[in-house]
Formats: C-alpha cells, structure tokens, sequence
C-alpha cells in the first residue's frame, strides 16, 4: 500500500490534513506529516530532515507519494530525496497535486491498493470538485473508460442522496471502497445536475459531480459482481453513506451554528420541557435568575460560488474587513481603558487574522480566476479553522471559534447587518459569542451567559469572567429549542441551567443570590483591612498578576500583596527576548503601583509546552514534564541573570521578593540561588527574599531540604494537582479528575507546611484552590498563612478567613485527609459551613 507524506510549512496545517485524510482512508495507509520546523513550538517553514524522517515513517516497497504547499516545501522534498539511500529515491514521488483535496484523493486511491502513479493521479485531480462546483465543467476532465472492457448486461440503480451535505469527502470516500470491493465497473452521475458518469473507483471523480441533498444519482455496474456492487450502495445509501453516525449523541463535529456560513436546511432544534436541567462547562462563576433572551444573529447568506464583477466584490470584501478591524479597535480600546490590559490583548489575535496573507491570497486567486473571492476567504477561514480543531491543544482548538466569529462578523458587515441584539434584561442564550458580542453586552441588563458551543478556555468565556458574568458553554444544541423568554436560572459554579424551574428551585435561587450579593456587599466595604481568623491568625491574602496594569485593581480590592506576578507576558508574541531595562521598566511600574505592598516576582515559566519563538530547544514528548520552568532558566543561564538583574535593580527601593517556578530538587535551587547571589554581587544591592514554587509531588516531599534554601515556599495546587493525579486540566475528558481538593493533594500541601516549619519558613498557596471558598478553611487548617488569588476574587477570600477558626479548621483538614475522594471533601466543607460547596471560581494562577 503506497505511503503518503503531507509537507507544509506550517505544523499545524500538516497535521490536520493528516488528520483528514486518516478519516477518510482509515489507519491502514501509512500518512506522515512534515509541517514546520524542527524546532521548539515548530514554528513555521520547512526542513529537508524533518521530511527524510517521514518518508522513513511512511515507507512503502509500493513507494511514497510527497505532497508540498508550496515555495521552499517543494525545495525541502527535493533535499530530503537526496538524504534517502540511492535505492529508495525512485520509489519516492513528489506530486504537484493540491495539498489537502490531494492528500483526501490520494488516501483512498491507496487505500484501495491502487499504484503509486494511480494514486499520484488521484491526487492531481484534487480539486476537480472544488472547481467544479465553483465554475462547473470539470467533471468531464476526471471521466474515463475502463482500461479494458467489462462483459456481462449492465444493471442500474437510482438514489436520491438525502444527506445534509451531499455527497461531501466522507461519503463519497465511503461510496468508492464500497465500490471498488466488487469485481464490476461501476459508474456514477449526477441525474439532477446532469454531470457524469464518472468512474465509481476514483475518489475525485465521485466528488466532482457536485451531488447535494436532493440530488439523484444514477449508478450503473457491469461486471460478475455488478448486482452485489449496486445492492452493497443501496445499503450504503440507506445508512446515510455513513453520516448518520456522524450526527449521533455525543459527537465531537461542531456546531453548525457556529460555523462561518450556516446551513440554511438546519433542522429546527426541539424545545427542553419544563424543569429540565441541561449541563455544559463552567466558563464563570455565578448564579443567575432571569427570562432567556435570544441572540440570534440573521443567518447570513452563502456567498454564490461566481459573481458577475469578482475584483469589485474583492473590494467590497476588503472594505467590510477594514470597517470590521476598526471596530474591533474600538472594542479594544474600551477594555484596555477599563482596566483590563490582558483581555484587551485578546482582540490583537483578531486583528492579526484579518490581515493573515494565508486567509487573504485565495480570495484574490479566486477574483483573478473569475470566481467570488468572498467565497474563497471563508473557504479558507473553515480550512484554518478545521486545522485548529484537529490538533491536540484545548487552547489552539478553541481559536478556531475566533476565527469562524470574524468570519461570521465580516459576512454581517458585507450585508450591512446590524450587531445582534437582545430585547430585555435577562440571560443570553446563543450558539455562541464572539469576543465582540461578549464585550458589547449591556452588563445592567445581562444577568447570564448560556451557549450551545465554545469552551472554558475560549476568548469569550476569559471575557465573560474578566466582565464579571456568570457564564456556562458547551451546553449543546439542546440549548438553541429555548424560546424567547422563558424563565431560566443559571448556575455557573456547576455548569448547569434550569429550564423553566419549578417554584422551588426558582425561590432557592432568588435567596442563594440575595446571599452572595449581601457577602459580596460586606466583603467589598472590607476589603481593604487586614485578614484574619475569628482566633487572631492573619492570613496574607495578595494577588495573582500578569501585567504591571493590573496592580491598580488589586490594590482596590484590598490586596496585602502581589504573591504571584507572571512575567511571561515580557517574553511571549515577540522576536526578540526583552532587554535588561525592558524588564526593569515592567517590574517598577508594578511595584510602585502597590504603594509599598509587597511584590513576589516568578522568575520566567516557559518550557517546549510555551515555548519561546528565539528560544531554540529540541522538541519533547512531553513537554509537561521536560525542559520548562528552573530546568529552563539553568539550561538558559544568560536569560535568569537578565532577568535577576533587573529584579535586584528593582528591589534596591522597593519591597520585591523572588520565586522560582516548578523546583524539583535542591539541586536546581541551590544552583538558581548561587547565580542570584551572584548577580547581587556584581550589583551591590540589598538582599531579598526568596521562594521556591512548589508545584511537583517531590517538591513537596522534599520540602524540608529546599525550605532550608529559601525565606519561604509557594504552592501552585493547578501543576501539584495534575501531576499529583496524572490528570491534565485541560482536557475535558479527565478535568475531573484534577481536583485541588482531592485528599492526596491535600497531603501534599500538609507535607510542605511541615517541612517548611522545620525551618520556620511561611508558605502560601497561588493556584486556583486559594481563590475557592471551600478551600479556605482547609487551607488555613493546614497552615497555609498566605492565599494568593486573582484580584477580584480578594473580597470574597477576606471574608472566608475571617469566618475560619484556625482550630476548628486544622480539626477539618485532618477529617478530611482521612477520606478517598474530592467529592467527600467538597461534602465535608459544606456541612461544616452549613452550606454547598462551591466548584473552583477559577482566575487564580
């Protein structure tokens, strides 16, 4: 079976045509990617080394068949043949085919076993219907005779083709193995559009007759096996050609709402009856009462695949995108000037998408070719977005709902549609939010955010808790049947919302947000006096930040200190690494913003998993569990002495503490601490204090013999938890499982507040779990005497220590080491504060 090799420069591109082609053919033909470079993050261009080790990959005695995007991967596939032993070479074919309909064609034709210069074929005529559709006559190029002739009487099948999408790649690859499974020529047309016959064998000449539902197709086979060929497609027919699978309860496809161009023939989605209670993903805490106000943008149109003036229709598509990106500006400005710098870095990737020349060249090809560029753009956008989808990172996947909201924003401006709005206070129900829907909502009157699509990590829902709203996504279609109108209550601490809620629950909802407004209401007047148990014990609680803009805010809300400040956002989305005085300039700004509060400054957390575009390092496995963090900075010693520096400098007139991330042994902080000493040295500055981030099960095993290194340490419970129960916080089909709460994590926590009191060092807590009332008191109870959290969640922390008795809360945590699980915990708290424990409010680092 012939091998197949996808060379892009871009990774992500190649992997998920990849992933395409593997849907189509299935796992037996042999399909290696060879995107980007071989570097970390594998930043985009092309490397001849990286395509000989996939053609080894993908090797085949019937040969392997090369398929380039364009420019310097053409040039690449030609070095990598001359890496290959002089045997192989010409067995290696490097086609001139399109990439991703090339590589569909090419996996079934070898799927099928059909010869390297058969499959090569296949793949050239990629696109025939892609241009058959667009322009019309190229099926004709892909209609041949059989080689030899095929005796016996013809036999005839007529179907009408009620799949959504017609014959799209999936069935029509599902139509050629089944037809190439019986000795017969079987031919296929399209009655209704008039193309065809086309040979029932060739994947593209199946899918250049353009057959949509509704359409019907004549199917004729001549051969020993021709009645058993036909009744084999009539079965294959009545299954949907394999669709209908597709469409079962719980797959993965998305939303067609949230697509750039919606289908026009999507079914209408029935109503949830009264009481019944549809469950999604937190995206933002909170509670929520009120009727659901629909926000349902017009379904705009799909453009037509030719237009009667291309280059004027390229202008116009130029013109929306500029009244779109100004708009968009606007936006950003407006968060940014209420205080909320990182959300506002949100819209920059927006921006950046509207100008990406991979997006932009397909609608001038398609003006210059006599088709609609409009058309071409968004073909594009749904490409990009389908590759985005098909990778393995959450945060990645989730950008490809960004990217089909501008799609959806440019078509609304291009027919002169007014932004959706809603009619009344209430809960938003929508397929989905673009960040700039999420922004314009009119928070006096939006109680609430439901939507059928998206994650907790998209840009919406980091908006929507940056605004304050609560909010729950991926609530599925279910969720688009609620009327205009009716009587919901939301609850995004448990991703659940009651439709039309019997009195009960609507009265249990009414009281429970009577409470939290009251607690949030004496909390705030509060905020800014100091914390502490109802028997005396103060408890720092300070701020997590990843910009100096935030500090203000904090301050506000009532912050002792900054635990935690990110300084990542000095490294990442540049080319360069930032100056001695950049960082400087960064680390002033934040500590003279907190008046003398204390500032803890985390030396840079980057690793193969963050990687850093000037930072060359070979790629990993793993990269949770590689080069990142302190291993990082060692193995890089001239970045940390940069960035120490500027810290020192800092710390020479203002209260600055220094913390290294994920430390695994002392080893690596005895080193990190040496090359600290010796820059203060060189300097001449003050000493400071210094941490160590407890974030690994060693660590805090061992926290004794680091604790005598340092003045203090700081456990990150989101890396302590997920390491600790091997269950990534990212991944939605274990996130379960991550729980701060979880009895083992918290044994942990005890063993670095124990190691670290031999020593009579303090220690704090900076991950999501000090942000979480159900945590506090276990927290304090355990000797945790700093909670680190993020700003807006300081109020509310404040008012949990003050209603902890620090003796009453280490007989709790000792009652709550003794049980199995985290849902026993959460159980425990709640009856011992006489209320629910509440999900993790998120927001902290």
């Amino acid at each position: 079976m012939v091998g197949i090799v996808i060379v892009s420069h871009s990774a992500a591109l190649a992997e998920g045509t990849v992933e395409l082609a593997r849907a189509m053919a299935g796992p037996e033909v042999a399909i290696e990617a060879a995107g980007g470079l071989e570097l970390p993050g594998r930043p985009v261009g092309t490397d001849a080394a990286l395509v000989a080790k996939a053609i080894d990959r993908a090797w085949s005695d019937e040969g392997v068949l090369v398929l380039m995007d364009l420019g310097s991967a053409v040039l690449s596939a030609e070095m990598a043949l001359e890496l290959l032993p002089e045997d192989r070479r010409a067995r290696v074919l490097l086609c001139d085919a399109p990439l991703v309909e090339g590589a569909v064609a090419a996996a079934v034709s070898a799927k099928l076993g059909h010869p390297l210069e058969e499959v090569a074929r296949e793949a050239r005529r990629g696109l025939a219907s892609k241009t058959a559709h667009l322009g019309g006559g190229a099926a004709a190029e892909v209609t041949e005779e059989p080689a030899t002739a095929v005796e016996g009487p013809e036999e005839e099948l007529r179907l009408l083709v009620r799949n959504p999408l017609g014959l799209h790649a999936r069935p029509a690859a599902r139509f050629v193995e089944t037809a190439a499974r019986f000795r017969a020529d079987v031919r296929v047309e399209n009655a209704t559009a008039g193309r065809g016959p086309a040979p029932a064998r060739s994947l593209t000449a199946v899918a250049s007759l353009g057959v949509r539902r509704g359409d019907e197709i004549v199917v004729r086979a001549r051969g020993r096996e021709a009645r058993e060929a036909l009744e084999a497609i009539r079965r294959l027919a009545e299954a949907g050609f394999g669709d209908e699978a597709e469409g079962a309860p719980g797959a993965t496809a998305p939303l067609p709402a949230a697509s750039a161009a919606r289908s026009s023939t999507e079914e209408a989605v029935p109503a949830p009856g009264p009481g019944a209670v549809l469950r999604g993903l937190p995206a933002s805490p909170g509670l929520a009462l009120g009727p659901a106000r629909c926000l349902r943008a017009a379904e705009p149109e799909i453009p037509p695949a030719r237009v009667d003036d291309p280059p004027a229709e390229l202008e116009r598509l130029r013109a929306a995108m500029d009244r779109v990106a100004a708009e968009i500006r606007d936006l950003r400005e407006r968060v940014a000037a209420a205080g909320r710098p990182r959300e506002a870095e949100i819209f920059d990737a927006h921006l950046l998408l509207l100008s990406d020349e991979a997006l932009l060249a397909p609608a001038r090809q398609a003006a210059a070719a006599g088709a609609n560029p409009v058309r071409a753009w968004l073909d594009a956008c749904e490409d990009a977005a389908r590759a985005w989808e098909a990778v393995e990172d959450d945060y990645l996947r989730a950008r490809a709902w960004d990217l089909r909201g501008i799609a959806r924003q440019v078509l609304a401006g291009l027919a002169g549609a007014p932004p959706p709005a809603i009619r009344g206070e209430g809960i938003v129900v929508a397929a989905d939010l673009t960040p700039a829907e999420t922004v314009r909502l009119d928070r006096a009157v939006v109680r609430g955010i439901a939507t059928a699509g998206g994650g907790p990590t998209s840009h919406t829902a980091i908006l929507a808790r940056s605004l304050g709203i609560p909010a729950i996504v991926g609530l599925g279609r279910e969720l688009l049947g609620i009327a205009e109108g009716t009587p919901l209550a939301l609850d995004g601490d448990r991703g659940e919302v009651h439709v039309d809620p019997p009195a009960e629950v609507a009265r249990g909802f009414e009281a429970r947000i009577r409470e939290r407004a009251e607690a949030e209401r004496r909390a705030r007047a509060a905020a800014r006096a100091p914390a502490a148990t109802l028997d005396g014990v103060p408890i720092e609680v300070a701020a997590n930040l990843g910009h100096p803009d935030e500090a203000p805010a904090a301050v506000e809300l009532g912050a002792d200190a900054v635990g935690l400040f990110r300084t990542e956002f000095l490294f990442m989305e540049r080319d360069r690494m930032p100056s001695e005085e950049e960082q400087e300039a960064a680390y002033r700004a934040a500590a003279a913003a907190l008046e003398g509060r204390p500032l803890t400054i985390r030396t840079l957390d980057v690793g193969a998993d963050k990687p850093l575009p000037y930072l060359r390092s070979a790629p990993e496995a793993n990269p949770f569990l590689g080069l990142r963090g302190i291993r990082l900075a060692l193995a890089e010693p001239g970045i940390l002495r940069t960035q120490l520096r500027a810290i020192l400098r800092v710390a020479a007139d203002h209260p600055v503490r220094v913390m290294f991330p994920m430390v695994a042994t002392v080893r690596e902080l005895r080193e990190a601490r040496r090359i600290l000493e010796e820059e203060r040295a060189r300097l001449g500055g003050p000493s400071l204090e210094v941490g160590a981030m407890i974030e690994v099960p060693a660590a805090a095993l061992r926290a004794g013999s680091l604790a005598a290194l340092v003045e203090f340490l700081s456990i990150g419970t989101n890396d302590l938890t997920q390491y600790a129960l091997a269950a990534e916080r990212g991944n939605e089909r274990v996130a379960g499982l991550a729980d701060p709460l979880h009895p083992a994590v918290l044994a942990l926590v005890r063993a670095t507040v124990e190691g670290a009191a031999g020593h009579g060092r303090w220690v704090g807590v900076c991950g999501e779990a000090a942000g979480e009332e159900a945590a506090v008191p276990l927290l304090v109870g355990l000797g945790v005497r700093e909670l680190s959290v993020a700003p807006p969640r300081i109020p509310a922390v404040k008012e949990a220590v003050r209603r902890t008795r620090a003796v009453a809360a280490r007989e709790l945590a000792l009652r709550a080491l003794e049980l199995a699980e985290a849902d026993e915990v959460r159980r425990l708290v709640a009856g011992a504060s006489g209320g629910p424990s509440s999900a993790p409010a998120g927001g902290a680092g």
